[in-house]
């Protein structure tokens, strides 16, 4: 190869470089922007994000109130905040700078079928951490507050000596990030049908072969629901019946695109008809 070619194929590589630091650029200043958006309004948004909790404190008839420990634990809450809503908001307009940067190499058909993943995949976090927040969070705090002690006053009688009670005063930062643990790890596990729907159009999972490992599956979602979630049982039982449920729409969703790929090569004449035979046969022969 002489080097005019090496300087000619070296070009293309240059270009989608530069293309592709350009749009990490605007990505991140995008991302940028959320988060100080985020940040100005990030009162508004805790006073939100604790729902769950004043909820279950109101039902036993304490006051709602979080406390901060440290001196710089409200600046710290702020950012945190500030990053995951900076990110959710900015997250559409990251999407569309990998997709600009993608799709000149794809062709028609492989857009068509990429398009609506790329759609999917961020309803189906925002489905998860809905999830996670309106029906998971006030289970999990319903189950952790309920350890606290109360004792009455008017129930102690003359002479005896009252219980110590045992009262919730819960750090904002702590309450900040057990929250947003259920709400990231909800939201990721709810990708499951995408990813394996993706998968299955590649051609790199089956529906039968979903359906092989399906025992492993089960023991991998117990781990997982162990890991991401705080050890109360409700929790984790919610989590590994919503995860598993989903693996069994992803073996469904599977098995349709796998019928349209055998519908599309039957129309295109390119199915092999003797596997089937062969299939047929095998199923029709005796032990």
């Amino acid at each position: 190869m002489s080097d005019t070619d090496m300087e000619d194929s070296s070009a293309p590589l240059i270009e989608h470089l530069t293309e592709l630091r350009t749009r990490l650029i605007r990505s991140v200043l995008a991302f940028i922007v959320g988060m100080m958006i985020c940040f100005t309004v990030w009162n508004p948004i805790f006073n939100f994000l604790t729902g769950p909790i004043c909820t279950s404190l109101e039902a036993i008839g304490q006051e709602c109130g979080l406390i901060f420990i440290k001196a710089q634990e409200g600046f710290f809450v702020a950012i945190r905040i500030s990053l995951l809503g900076g990110l959710m908001l900015s997250f559409p307009y990251i999407a569309y700078q990998m997709w600009r940067f993608v799709a000149p190499g794809l062709y028609r058909t492989e857009k068509n079928a990429f398009l609506p993943f790329l759609l999917a995949s961020p309803a189906m976090f925002f489905l998860g951490a809905a999830f996670a927040f309106y029906v998971v969070t006030p289970l999990a705090f319903d189950f952790f507050l309920g350890f606290q002690q109360i004792t009455p006053t008017g129930d102690v009688a003359a002479g005896e000596e009252a219980p110590i009670s045992v009262l919730f005063q819960g750090s904002a930062e702590e309450y900040l990030s057990l929250t947003m643990k259920f709400i990231v790890a909800f939201g990721l596990c709810f990708q499951l049908p995408v990813l394996l729907t993706l998968m299955g159009k590649a051609g790199l999972v089956s529906s039968e072969g979903l359906k092989a490992v399906r025992k492993y599956a089960m023991v991998g979602i117990l781990v997982l629901a162990a890991l991401v979630t705080p050890p109360d049982v409700i929790t984790q039982i919610i989590l590994f019946t919503v995860v598993y449920g989903l693996y069994e729409v992803s073996i469904f969703l599977v098995a349709r695109v796998e019928k349209k790929r055998e519908e599309k090569l039957r129309e295109e004449g390119l199915w092999d008809e003797d596997e089937d035979e062969d299939e047929v046969h095998f199923e029709d022969r005796g032990p």
